[in-house]
């Protein structure tokens, strides 16, 4: 029977988002429960990483796809898929019986997310009246930039309470109403299959990726050479692969504007998913507060971002890119300088406004450089620069952290003691981020200011 049901836009962007939130928030939430996995399953920290390494690669890895599958699949099928594999990944980790099973779980949430993601900014940018995009835009990399922070609390607390299971426990009911409220609002509607998968371009980025993040955990290993050169070689057989069947146009990065606030883009999202890491790490290691107060202290900054979010994309749809995007920089700017000078000093309510004074910054600017950056593409290309930006932005998030990781486990070794080595890792890489986020500033002064007409 011929589909006559209308598409519910919001409500199809809250499902969409529901699920995108969900796969993000346990993201950064298990990274609180890695001591407890080590103890369960008895394992190593070598191999507990891969509950969060194994979800990100799904990610890096399906997200590429978003472009090929928005073009020759329906979006009630895609999200169907994403929905169905979510649901199975968080059952499968309500069953704390294998840590081989929880990595399959991991495995399924990963996809999911790599799925539902551009799914979701694929609704707003096909679907929704370009005088709200900016707003919506919003709205949807609130999911994504909130979702992290808020992260840390919702793990530490179940796993101190109830234990790490129900992270994923409380999860189904949500995922079942989204399920419903999905399959409401995204009727079926025809699709013409024009493209093939570029099968080999395909399989290099997944190597590319793959051997990329694994390089981090064999820094000090002889592999680690092996590894890199692999993640090196494919990366060039992904770019001649690529220009025969193209599975990303990579033709978007000869727009200026396109490449500089992706740039921005990705600094916002290295800064929000490495001080997810590096506060609650360094407050229980050094300061020894508990692991449910140590997520806690996120959850302030999280409530700020998602205020500042939506509100952002109005002020960019009403007044133009320059003032929220500068004026969130230079707030960022100020709050991270401040957390990287305070945060040696444990004292907690000053920490807490210095990550608040960044997310202010982060939730003018973040969403906003995103809704910039692919207004500036043609129409037939935004697909093309909503998949770089999905792709990036998960895969930035994971050697972001791992990153992190790396800097305070070597400073943690070459120190006296645990907390000391801890206490210098963390400055170094709020330091190092900080220098980012400033070369980012003078990229995104000269296209908003200097160069204006090259700016949307």
């Amino acid at each position: 029977m011929k589909q006559t049901r209308s598409f519910n836009v919001y409500l199809a962007i809250l499902a969409t988002g529901i699920l995108t939130f969900s796969g993000v928030l346990i993201e950064t939430a298990m990274n609180v429960t890695f001591p407890t996995l080590i103890k369960q399953f008895t394992i190593s920290t070598v191999q507990v990483q891969w509950v969060t390494t194994i979800y990100l690669l799904m990610i890096s890895i399906i997200v590429p796809l978003s472009s090929f599958l928005t073009k020759n699949y329906s979006m009630r099928k895609l999200f169907t898929s994403a929905i169905i594999l979510f649901i199975l990944g968080v059952a499968i980790n309500c069953i704390p019986i294998s840590f081989s099973l929880l990595l399959l779980g991991r495995v399924f949430q990963g996809i999911a997310t790599g799925i539902a993601l551009p799914l979701m900014f694929s609704i707003i940018l096909t679907k929704v009246p370009i005088k709200n995009r900016g707003m919506m835009i919003g709205v949807g990399t609130l999911t994504t930039s909130i979702a992290p922070a808020l992260g840390p609390t919702y793990g530490g607390l179940l796993t101190s309470t109830r234990g790490w299971s129900y992270i994923y426990i409380f999860l189904l009911p949500i995922l079942a109403a989204a399920a419903l409220v999905g399959f409401y609002a995204i009727p079926e509607e025809p699709v013409k299959k024009t493209e093939q998968l570029n099968l080999s371009a395909a399989f290099a980025l997944a190597v590319m990726f793959s051997s990329l993040l694994l390089s981090f955990n064999y820094v000090k290993h002889p592999v680690f050479w092996l590894i890199l050169t692999i993640g090196i070689g494919s990366a060039f057989v992904f770019y001649e692969c690529n220009k025969k069947q193209p599975l990303l146009n990579l033709s978007v990065f000869t727009n200026q504007a396109f490449r500089r606030c992706l740039f921005g883009f990705l600094v916002f999202q290295a800064m929000l998913l490495g001080v997810s890491f590096i506060i609650p790490n360094f407050m229980q290691i050094v300061f020894e507060v508990p692991a449910s107060q140590a997520g806690g202290m996120m959850f302030p900054g999280a409530l700020v971002g998602a205020v500042f979010a939506p509100i952002s994309g109005k002020i960019l749809d009403q007044l133009g890119a320059k003032r929220p995007v500068l004026i969130g920089l230079l707030l960022s700017l100020i709050g991270w300088g401040l957390l990287s000078i305070l945060l040696t000093g444990g004292i907690i309510p000053l920490i807490i406004a210095c990550h608040v004074l960044f997310m202010v910054g982060l939730g003018l600017a973040y969403s906003n450089l995103m809704t910039v950056g692919l207004s500036a593409t043609s129409s037939d290309k935004q697909s093309d620069g909503n998949a770089i930006f999905s792709t990036l932005q998960q895969f930035i998030g994971a050697v972001s952290t791992a990153f992190a990781a790396l800097i305070m486990n070597l400073s943690q070794k070459s120190a006296s003691d645990l907390a000391k080595g801890t206490s210098a890792g963390a400055k170094l890489t709020l330091l190092c981020l900080f220098g980012l986020l400033l070369l980012s500033f003078v990229v995104l002064f000269i296209q908003l200011v200097i160069q204006p007409k090259r700016a949307v």
